[in-house]
């Protein structure tokens, strides 16, 4: 691995990296995080009665649109033309809470790992939104890289 951070040139200012030298490879990643809450505030999701409507399913579509907004968000990403969004979400009674996992692909000349931790981070805000009334404690967190693959850097698995 190298030392130098490639969105810094020769003079330390942030660029955007040049990829149009790189090859064009299928390339996919995915992320993971998890929302903890309590097992009354789980209840809601899981039986369908918080207030707002379809948690999973609004935070699902939010992890999507996360995904293809990337680039919108994150100064230096490129904008991808993104093949695959999945957003699954997992009520999980032992966390309290709901686990969230992403998958991102392109075929490109960069990857989709921002793409994928802004989808997991989305989609757990999101859940965050839709519950905040019932409870305003609730904890973000474990959001990372799980899975990279495609590139010259080849296969990252957490």
């Amino acid at each position: 691995m190298s030392d130098k951070l490639s969105h810094f040139d020769d003079q330390g200012q942030a660029h955007m990296v040049d990829v149009s030298g790189k090859a064009v490879t299928s390339r996919i990643a995915t992320a993971t995080s998890w929302i903890k809450m309590s097992p009354e505030t789980l209840a809601h999701v899981t039986a369908g009665t918080a207030k707002k409507g379809d948690v999973l399913g609004i935070a699902r579509i939010a992890g999507i649109q996360a995904a293809k907004k990337t680039s919108d968000l994150i100064p230096l990403c490129h904008p991808l033309p993104i093949t695959k969004v999945a957003v699954d979400l997992s009520p999980d009674e032992t966390l309290p809470g709901v686990h969230i996992e992403t998958t991102v692909k392109t075929t490109g000349q960069t990857g989709v790992e921002m793409e994928a931790l802004s989808a997991a981070s989305v989609a757990a805000l999101t859940v965050y939104d839709m519950l905040k009334a019932v409870q305003k404690d609730m904890e973000i967190g474990g959001i990372r890289v799980t899975l990279k693959d495609g590139g010259k850097s080849g296969r990252f698995e957490a």
